[in-house]
């Protein structure tokens, strides 16, 4: 152990003089050759290792940012993708499950998404201009909210058709009152005089109902109307595409006339719809069972494909009107 101490304290002397100048290399037998002698070798010389100095993760990118997006962006991404095209691709796998189905609605959701904020950044001129020609052609607010029903999230037969239970198992329903669906409110611009239903109370309008102003009309016709719906999909309220939601008064009496009513809320409401698109507005009991044989007939064949397909019609109803009144 003496000699090691020794050993040692003669090489870091010699490399205390090689920081000053040139030592001869007597391990080497040549006493004319010099090197300089640095601390590494003095380590190795008495066996002690340095193990290279480890980089981080973020050293090996050029940024922090660059960083954070490789590790909680790309990565995070890249293992959605792939588990995504595993159950996308092979039908083997999703045609005989739900999980297709889930993941279609999933990305109908996301076009909602997309869909909205894209529509309402393009309506911004409709925005600016139709108010100002509302309030020209009559008095009152520019906007009008109503409540409707939405779609019945309730799990189970006994939620959805109120199949008597303990009354134990729960203090009290979630719900105040039981409208067979989630109510909430729609926003349109107003075609109506103000208080319309005043002295009738809920009613459908009609053909060349006397309670509609005339840029009302124009605006039905065209269906821009509805364009504040959109702030309804962004939330989550409604879909771009689906049946059109009723309200609760309606909803009610439906269920009770018109079979297979309740199907119909098994689906989030759309601003456009099949039903729409081929026979317009409600004006009577008759009209709306033909709707819902519309939508169920949606309902029990949708895909994104009948979606889009909705909407191509749609634009051929605001240009042409067709199916409007």
């Amino acid at each position: 152990m003496d000699s090691r101490n020794n050993n040692a304290r003669k090489m870091y002397m010699r490399a205390d003089q090689a920081s000053k100048g040139q030592v001869s290399d007597a391990r080497a037998g040549n006493d004319s050759a010099s090197f300089p002698l640095t601390a590494n070798d003095v380590s190795m010389e008495v066996g002690v290792y340095h193990a290279p100095a480890r980089s981080t993760d973020a050293k090996k990118y050029n940024s922090p940012v660059a960083w954070f997006l490789s590790e909680f962006v790309l990565g995070p991404l890249f293992l959605f993708v792939t588990h995504a095209y595993t159950f996308v691709i092979p039908r083997s796998i999703a045609s005989t499950s739900d999980i297709r189905l889930w993941i279609q609605r999933v990305i109908k959701r996301a076009l909602d998404i997309v869909g909205s904020i894209v529509g309402i950044v393009l309506a911004i001129p409709l925005f600016i201009i139709i108010p100002i020609l509302i309030k020209l052609n009559s008095r009152g607010p520019v906007f009008y909210t109503q409540v409707r029903v939405g779609r019945n999230r309730r799990a189970g037969a006994r939620r959805a058709y109120n199949v008597a239970v303990d009354s134990s198992n729960r203090r009290r329903e979630r719900r105040r009152e039981d409208v067979l669906g989630r109510p909430f409110k729609v926003i349109k611009f107003r075609t109506m005089v103000v208080d319309a239903e005043k002295n009738s109370g809920p009613v459908w309008a009609t053909k060349g109902d006397p309670r509609i102003t005339k840029f009302g009309s124009f605006l039905r016709i065209c269906r821009l109307d509805e364009v504040p719906q959109l702030f309804n999909v962004l939330r989550g309220e409604m879909s771009l595409v689906g049946p059109r939601p009723e309200r609760p008064v309606f909803v009610m009496s439906l269920a009770e006339e018109v079979p297979n009513y309740r199907k119909r809320l098994a689906v989030k409401p759309g601003i456009t719809g099949l039903a729409q698109v081929e026979n317009g507005y409600d004006v009577s009991v008759n009209s709306v069972v033909n709707k819902i044989k519309t939508d169920l007939r949606y309902i029990d064949s949708w895909s994104l494909l009948s979606d889009f397909r909705i909407l191509l019609r749609t634009i051929k109803v605001v240009l042409t009107g067709k199916g409007a009144n």
